[in-house]
């Protein structure tokens, strides 16, 4: 009998369904030790990566956070803008990603900036219940503010609750001797790991995605994550000149905001070597509230049943491009991380260099829980890249902004602007994307820019 029992136990725990932990890095780079940036200290995101699949050429599908979240959370190319999902909340034609797991027997639960706005709601401080930014989606959508009074301070927050009034008066970047609850992602994180506690409890699938902050504007940080910089030798700012001709350049309005002791880093070399210190202190920092995430899996025996996605809502420009921000529609704009560990993954540790897009990752996780993917999904599964690093991807990544889209193959970008203008840049030479050759190739030009058209 007792044979009976235990093996009837293995049998239903092989069919039960496996957790899903989901985490989102604001305004992340792929400059992590993992994919390829020595400087950087990311013990906790490389060793992610270690145990499954980190996806180097994953590419958002729009350079800002609404925009991008959206895609990511509805599996769907959608309207450009951070009130994307508001815009969705009024017209809702299929569920989203944690809609559909709820609807098959998921428990799902967001803690921080998981939509655009930290806990997914709107309001003068975004904290109205009755302006959901995603109807149906969750059990639980969380936000301690705790000493930032709401989450609109908590999204600009420096040290021991100072919230954004007028950016001008706010410090660019900043490190407090202090620990990690001085900033906002402290207090979010240790909620995380309560939220962690509870499921387990609960003993239910779930479906668990938090979002960290940092390093998003502005760049604070507690002071021990700075001392891995001190005296860290950066690499060369890549093509930091303005580039000609019509592109989608901007002079870096969000981050010229904030208070710059009148400094400028595309004319101080030593300033933006600064910012960029600073830049990686938020990485970093990142990386250790990773860390206490995945021990907390692990310390309540939830490691082996949980599958586990991070992913970064866009990439940054910190000087390409004469850029110090997002929001163009260049490389270091639509790149970022994106790591998945599953039972799935064959030759873990191995990286694959197949394009992808975010809006791939609903049906991969459809794929790798057992679910039917629905039928409205714009993305591909990545389960064969998962099997096999070298299995291809149908090829190209498409993003968009308010005036312009793109297109990312493997050996090119196109972009084309709303009144037609194209730039075609060729990634397999030194000069990537600053020599336009839409009117050299305008073959290849007009040919990228037709398979726009039908998206």
């Amino acid at each position: 009998m007792k044979f009976f029992v235990t093996l009837l136990a293995l049998t239903a725990s092989a069919f039960a369904k496996p957790n899903i932990l989901f985490i989102c890095v604001d305004d992340l780079r792929p400059e992590l030790k993992s994919f390829g940036a020595d400087y950087i200290h990311s013990p906790h995101i490389d060793a992610l990566a270690e145990r499954g699949r980190a996806f180097t050429r994953h590419y958002v599908q729009a350079p800002t956070c609404g925009a991008s979240r959206y895609a990511l959370l509805t599996g769907t190319y959608g309207p450009a803008g951070n009130g994307a999902l508001f815009q969705r909340s009024k017209n809702i034609k299929h569920p989203s990603l944690p809609g559909y797991l709820r609807e098959n027997g998921y428990t799902t639960v967001s803690v921080g900036k998981v939509s655009h706005h930290p806990g997914g709601r709107g309001g003068p401080e975004w904290n109205d219940a009755a302006q959901p930014e995603m109807p149906n989606s969750w059990d639980r959508h969380l936000l301690p503010s705790e000493k930032w009074q709401h989450p609109r301070g908590w999204m600009h927050g420096l040290a021991n609750g100072e919230i954004r009034k007028n950016a001008k008066d706010m410090d660019l970047f900043q490190a407090f001797d202090g620990p990690d609850e001085s900033y906002p992602d402290g207090p979010a994180v240790n909620e995380t790991l309560k939220q962690i506690a509870q499921l387990a409890a609960d003993k239910k699938p779930f479906f668990l995605a938090t979002g960290i902050l940092r390093p998003h504007l502005p760049f604070g940080a507690p002071a021990k994550y700075l001392e891995h910089y001190k005296d860290a030798k950066l690499p060369p700012i890549p093509h930091p000149e303005k580039p000609e001709g019509k592109t989608t350049w901007h002079g870096s309005g969000e981050f010229m905001k904030y208070n710059r002791w009148g400094k400028d880093p595309r004319k101080d070399r030593e300033f933006a070597t600064e910012v960029r210190r600073h830049y990686a202190a938020c990485v970093t920092y990142a990386d250790a509230q990773v860390g206490k995430i995945i021990a907390q899996l692990t310390k309540l025996g939830l490691a082996e049943n949980t599958l586990i996605v991070l992913w970064g809502d866009h990439g940054w420009h910190l000087g390409e491009h004469a850029i110090w921000g997002k929001h163009a529609l260049f490389e270091e704009s639509l790149r970022s991380p994106l790591i998945v560990v599953a039972p799935q993954v064959k030759q873990n540790g191995t990286s694959t260099k197949s394009i992808v897009q975010s809006i791939d990752i609903f049906p991969t996780l459809c794929d790798l829980v057992g679910l039917k993917k629905p039928d409205f999904l714009d993305g591909t599964s990545l389960l064969p890249q998962l099997k096999d690093p070298a299995a291809q991807s149908p090829g190209h990544a498409i993003s968009y902004a308010n005036r312009a889209r793109t297109i990312r193959t493997a050996t090119h970008r196109l972009i084309k602007h709303s009144n037609g203008h194209l730039e075609l840049y060729d990634h397999t030479t030194p000069a990537g994307e600053t020599k336009n050759l839409a009117q050299k190739n305008s073959g290849l030009a007009k040919e990228l820019a037709s398979k726009l058209a039908t998206k």
